[in-house]
């Protein structure tokens, strides 16, 4: 089987998906690195956190040939669903989870993490962003992702404010949607290594201030309404004030 760690950019995925990974290592399940070494997928799965990329047929038949012969590992993916991502949940090849963020918060997280590798001279995927028009039009692109998702089934959607301020609860749904057992001591230790607070700055987790509501004190007037107009039909249903 294969769990697919999906998020919006810059909304607690690494977080996520560096919990999910430990939480599924607890049942002896293969570390999503080394399937991507023996079966020679390293154009496929990138980064540290093999990232898929999209979700395309081929793309998810190539990590499904492992899958199909017993491993069970997890991967990552900012991409939207594909019909190869709908049939292989239906056949329960693929376990899903998507987390969110109030989208926000999410770009302007992502232009200043952009900007931060630009000025060390290691620019990253959110370097391109060089202004607000291009922030602005980069998220909306996520929260249309973030629309198809929620139409999706069989997929545990997570909002990374939630995971932040109620972690027990949410850990918890996670363990259990996860089939495991969040009684047993292993498990309790990783939910305990990734509580909010106790490894922020741990390489991966793309911890740098993560406030909620930062940009209502970073953004002028004007930029926010900006943002209004264009996220208004999506921000009630996603659970943020206006």
């Amino acid at each position: 089987m294969i769990v697919l760690s999906v998020g919006m950019p810059r909304a607690g995925s690494g977080w996520h998906y560096n919990l999910i990974h430990d939480l599924m290592k607890t049942t002896g399940c293969a570390d999503a690195r080394d399937i991507r070494e023996k079966y020679k997928l390293q154009k496929v799965l990138t980064e540290v956190n093999c990232n898929i990329g999209v979700l395309s047929a081929r793309r998810l038949g190539m990590v499904t040939v492992p899958a199909l012969m017993g491993k069970t590992f997890v991967i990552k993916a900012h991409a939207g669903p594909s019909g190869a991502s709908r049939l292989l949940s239906a056949l329960g090849v693929l376990r899903v989870t998507y987390i969110y963020r109030d989208p926000r918060d999410a770009m302007l997280s992502a232009f200043d993490y952009g900007q931060r590798a630009l000025a060390k001279g290691r620019p990253n995927a959110f370097s391109h962003l060089s202004n607000f028009e291009e922030s602005v039009d980069f998220m909306m692109e996520y929260v249309h992702i973030w629309e198809r998702w929620m139409g999706e089934k069989k997929v545990l959607i997570a909002r990374y404010e939630d995971l932040l301020t109620n972690y027990e609860v949410e850990s918890t749904r996670l363990v259990d949607y996860l089939k495991l057992d969040t009684a047993k001591p292993e498990v309790r230790a990783v939910i305990g290594q990734y509580r909010p607070g106790v490894n922020d700055e741990q390489q991966g987790l793309h911890f740098y201030k993560g406030k909620i509501g930062r940009f209502r004190d970073t953004y002028s007037g004007e930029q926010q309404a900006i943002m209004l107009k264009k996220l208004k039909p999506y921000l009630e249903r996603m659970g943020y004030e206006e």
